[in-house]
């Protein structure tokens, strides 16, 4: 039925060889009990594969088989609550084993091409439209212990915005709202569609404020900005569409710039680290 990409889940470890190996026998379980004919070649991102397919009565889909985590876990659930409002439709689901039937978009198609006006103001259209409440059965994000993580990395972050994140992450997390929240929000994953011009998928659902989601907006296409002021300008603009609090939203953003610059520095990420530590830099609160 499909071949899986030698490097596909490189990223997860050893701990998801097992579910890799399973992979090809999930495609046909599906495939048979939704009447899915596959329709294309198979595409992969970091943690899930997806088959184009046709169902029975000739309309396209996709069936995305997931790896399993605390992020991905929730995703069926958070498509069923935003019900396709700027959001790729749910056609079916299986939670046991991560697999999800969806509306086919055009992957060839996303935002990270588009003029960066349009990309901002679509981006920043979605955080205003999916504030739906999330309910008690959504996670919430628990804060890392930022000056541990940092001492053990051998302090690479300065002290100063390690203890400033650090205290900002556990106010602003124990203030939270039940908003529902993408908290990875970004250009690539939003997709030209046929019901809508553009179209969210892959969502990496939470609890609480809508303002935790900038940040993937300020570090995907970075390079495209004109330095500090480029940032800034940014920043702004995604808070003013999106109607954003923006203080809350600088305090959420530089929390996690810090936290993503220890992450990358530990995983060699120079290019990644570096947009984080000007993003914690330029928007410090």
């Amino acid at each position: 039925m499909i071949t899986v990409p030698d490097d596909f889940g490189a990223i997860l470890g050893e701990e998801a060889l097992p579910w890799r190996a399973t992979l090809p026998a999930l495609a046909t379980k599906f495939c048979a009990r939704w009447r899915l004919t596959p329709d294309g070649d198979l595409l992969n991102g970091n943690v899930a594969v997806v088959l184009p397919v046709r169902r029975a009565d000739g309309h396209p889909a996709v069936l995305k088989l997931t790896w399993q985590d605390a992020e991905t876990r929730q995703e069926p659930l958070a498509l069923q609550k935003w019900g396709g409002e700027g959001v790729v439709r749910l056609l079916d689901h299986d939670d046991e084993h991560g697999a999800l039937l969806l509306e086919r978009l055009d992957h060839t198609r996303s935002l990270i091409d588009a003029p960066l006006e349009e990309a901002l103001a679509v981006t920043g259209g979605l955080l205003r439209r999916l504030r739906v409440p999330a309910g008690p059965e959504f996670r919430r994000h628990e804060p890392d212990d930022l000056v541990e993580e940092n001492a053990g990395l051998d302090r690479p972050v300065p002290g100063g915005f390690v203890e400033q994140a650090g205290e900002l992450g556990r106010e602003l997390t124990a203030s939270a709202g039940n908003t529902l929240v993408n908290e990875d929000l970004h250009y690539e994953n939003v997709l030209r569609g046929d019901r809508e011009p553009w179209l969210m998928i892959d969502p990496k659902p939470l609890s609480g404020d809508r303002e935790f989601g900038v940040i993937p907006l300020l570090w995907n296409r970075f390079g495209e900005m004109d330095g500090e002021r480029g940032l800034r300008d940014r920043f702004a603009a995604l808070c003013d569409i999106g109607e954003l609090d923006v203080e809350r939203a600088r305090a959420w953003t530089f929390y996690r710039a810090v936290d993503n610059w220890m992450w990358s520095l530990g995983l060699d990420l120079a290019d990644a680290a570096a947009a984080c530590e000007a993003i914690a830099r330029t928007l410090r609160p």
